[in-house]
Formats: C-alpha cells, structure tokens, sequence
C-alpha cells in the first residue's frame, strides 16, 4: 500500500511563512510596508492560532505569509499549531520561520506532515498540497519516519474492510518486513489449532477469509520489545449481532494491528538498537452456522478456560492468545494495543490515550515521552478487586463480565491473565479514529500513543 505524503520538500526555492504569535503581532505588522499592512488589517490578521494570512506581490504571486501562533493559553489547550491554519494556505513551497524552541519547531514541522495526509486510495484526483521545506535544526529523517509510521497506521485503518481483511492486513504486514528486511511468519486457518492457537481460530472461523496468527521479527541485538495489535479486520459482535449505528465504524476494530505495524516502521526506519517483535491476531467476527456462541467455554493456549457471555466481546479472546506466544518468549517488554471496549471511551473520549502498567518507572517515561511529543496518554489502573468480576466460576475467566461496570479495567485485568513470565507489560485501550477535523489529526484513521512509545524507548529499555 503506497504512502500519503509524508515528507519535507527539497528546494532552494520558497515562499517565506512567518509564524506570529499574538503578543508581538502589532510589533510584526508595524514591519511590513505600507500596502502589506493595509491587507493585513482587511484581512483581519491578529495572530489568533488557526489564522494565515498571504500577502500576493504586484504580479498576484504569493511572496510573504503569515500563520498565527495565538497566546500561550491558547497553546497550552491544543496542539499543532501552525498545522491549524495550513487549509488555508495556497498550494506552494514554503519556509517556516520564526522565534521558536527547537522543541516546538520540530513539533510543528511534525505536525505539518501530519496535517499533509490525505486517504486518496479511491479518489480519482488529490488536491495540491502546500510542502514545507525541513527547517534548519531539526531531524528531518527523524521527523519523516515518524510522519510514515503514522501515515502507514491512518491508511491500513481507514481501508474499508472490503480491501482489508485478514489476508490483506498479512500482505501489509509483509510488504513492511520487506521494505525493512524483517522476517514474517503466518499461522492460517486450521494450522492455528495445530499450532495452540485456539481462540484465534475460535473467533475467527466464521468468516469466508480464514483467521490468521502474523508474527514478524526484526533486529538481531539489543534489548527484546514484542507489540501485540489486535487485529479484528470486521466485527459484526457475531452471534451477539450489534446494532447498526455500532456497527458503522468497524471497519477500525483492527486500530490496535494497524498502530503497532506504524509505530515498527518507525522503529525499523530509525534503525533503534533492539530486537522488535510484532503478533497479529488477523481475523473477522462474522455469523455463521460455526461461529462460537454465547456459553461456549474455550480453552486457550495458556490453558486458560474462558466462558463465553457476549461473542462481541472477542477482541481479548484473540490477544490472549498472541499475548501468551509473545509471553513464551519472555522479552523486556510487552505492549499490547487494541480498539478494545466503548468503556474506554467513556472515560477519556476520543482524544486520549487510555493505558495500563504496573511498572512506575514506565509511566514515567511514558509520561514524560507523551508530553514532550504531543501525544497525550492517560493511565488507568489495573485494579486488583475487580478481578473477581473476570472470574465466572464454571471457568477461569469470563470475557464479558455482567453488571456493566469497569469495562475497560476489567479487559485490561483479563489481558493481564496471559502475561505471567514477562515483568513489564503495558496495555493501550485506544479509539484509533479522529471524529472531526482538528490540527494535524483529518477526520478518519489515527495513531495513538504510538509516538509516545517511540519517544519513551530509549529511556525504557536503556537503549
């Protein structure tokens, strides 16, 4: 699948775009020649973020703009400033330029890639871009495999699951340990009973394209990180049919497949010195004579047993599986990511992060990472007395506890079940889809946490 736009311009040739924050703009406009003046007060230009303003040259060509930068109030509620007035700037090549942090110079040119994507698989024709050349003192390749990972997750999410179910989330998967010189191996079908994978199966077996285990390894040296995605291609809930209005957005349900393939290609394309692996549970909850049903007691590969009290609470039934392959392995780290459970969403909306661990040093890090990079995580506890709402009695877990409560704790404590060799284990309950427009993030497919992970590596795994 080819990438979106998601990399700096080269060129000698530009137009300059001055980013004024609102406090100085008086001062910058009292610099501008008379005429340039003039437009700027016709146009209204004050600096407000989300504001641009282009001043055109006597042959109507642009020659100077403007891009508001707002107060530091305004900063502080949001992120990817200059990204919120890039729609209204004309096609063009621009230089960014103005008193900014090093930091948040490369925040906004990360946000400008960012703002660029466009999801054109099925449109006949993409609308010209404005391009920005990579501003002097940042780590353009840094910035632009970052820009790639979170283009890749956006693109694989927002593929209807027409042209993306299992085989094709395989086939995604194989092109990026191509392009990076990984290994990959596919468990498919019938071979997932062979092999121990029985939940996978379980879950998956209903559906005309046959239920897969994608297990990709990368890097010879260093310390191990092993991502889990959940990778639910389609969910219909299965015998426990949603209603439609839940059903629209399902196509999504593989978020978790989709951020862990983008966050090992920015790993990969920045070549960090640690041995990556990433399992994929790829399957659909379809409805068909042999789909698993409500009361069906599974055994999973941990031996396990779980009680099956809702067939669309499936998306843990497939990671726990994955986790317990990963968990075989005994790595330095486990993370799981998964579009698991409306409760999480409740929570925190759509805008965060929500994750769990219990190692402090990793919610430090991370915390710090997520700060530092704009993408915002919250941590939600692994609570111990609710375990026994995961506990049905007639088997060892329950995948769909009744009552209602905790939702996304208690999927979050049933996940943690399959990981018991490996100390440090970290969970993501993310939404993985922007519901409007906001800076840098179109409505559609999103990466969350992802970058917050990247940043946070180093200091996690001492790399």
């Amino acid at each position: 699948m080819p990438l979106t736009q998601s990399t700096f311009t080269r060129t000698d040739t530009a137009i300059p775009l001055i980013v004024v924050p609102e406090d100085t703009c008086a001062d910058w406009l009292a610099s501008l020649d008379a005429p340039a003046q003039a437009w700027a007060e016709t146009t209204g230009f004050a600096g407000k973020i989300g504001q641009a303003l282009v001043i055109p040259d006597m042959d109507g060509a642009v020659q100077l703009a403007a891009v508001g930068y707002g107060s530091a109030t305004d900063r502080g509620r949001g992120r990817f400033h200059v990204a919120a007035a890039l729609p209204k700037l004309p096609a063009g090549t621009y230089d960014l330029r103005g008193d900014l942090s090093a930091s948040a110079l490369e925040a906004e040119a990360l946000g400008w890639l960012l703002a660029s994507y466009r999801f054109d698989r099925y449109c006949a024709q993409s609308p010209a871009r404005a391009l920005l050349i990579a501003p002097e003192g940042v780590d353009s390749t840094r910035i632009e495999a970052i820009a790639a990972g979170e283009a890749l997750t956006r693109d694989l999410i927002n593929t209807p699951a027409s042209d993306m179910g299992p085989p094709d989330l395989e086939a995604a998967a194989k092109q990026l340990a191509e392009d990076f010189g990984a290994d990959m191996t596919v468990t498919v079908g019938d071979d997932l009973l062979t092999d121990n994978f029985p939940m996978i199966h379980a879950v998956g077996r209903a559906a005309d394209r046959a239920p897969r285990l994608i297990d990709m390894t990368w890097g010879t040296a260093g310390p191990k990180l092993t991502l889990v995605g959940k990778g639910v291609c389609f969910d219909t809930g299965g015998l426990n049919l949603k209603p439609g209005a839940s059903m629209g957005l399902m196509k999504k349900d593989m978020g978790g497949a989709a951020a862990v393939l983008g966050l090992a290609r920015m790993i990969m394309a920045l070549e960090l010195p640690l041995q990556l692996r990433v399992l994929i549970p790829a399957v659909e909850n379809s409805v068909a004579g042999n789909a698993f049903r409500p009361q069906d007691i599974l055994t999973s590969r941990k031996g396990l047993t779980v009680e099956i009290n809702n067939t669309d609470a499936e998306g843990r039934l497939v990671l726990a599986d994955a986790l317990a392959l990963a968990d075989e392995g005994k790595p330095d780290l486990i993370v799981s990511m998964a579009t698991l459970t409306g409760a999480a969403r409740v929570a925190v909306g759509p805008d965060l992060a929500p994750y769990y661990v219990d190692d402090l040093s990793l919610v430090t890090a991370l915390e710090q990472a997520a700060e530092a990079v704009s993408d915002p995580v919250w941590r939600m506890p692994f609570h111990a007395p609710y375990e026994a709402m995961i506990e049905p009695g007639i088997a060892d877990l329950d995948n769909a506890p009744k009552g209602g409560f905790a939702g996304s704790i208690t999927a979050a404590l049933f996940l943690r079940r399959f990981v018991t060799d490996t100390p440090r284990y970290m969970h993501f309950d993310i939404y993985g889809w922007q519901p409007s427009e906001a800076p840098a993030r179109p409505k559609g497919g999103l990466g969350q946490g992802t970058r917050a992970l990247l940043a946070a590596l180093p200091a996690v795994l001492k790399l």
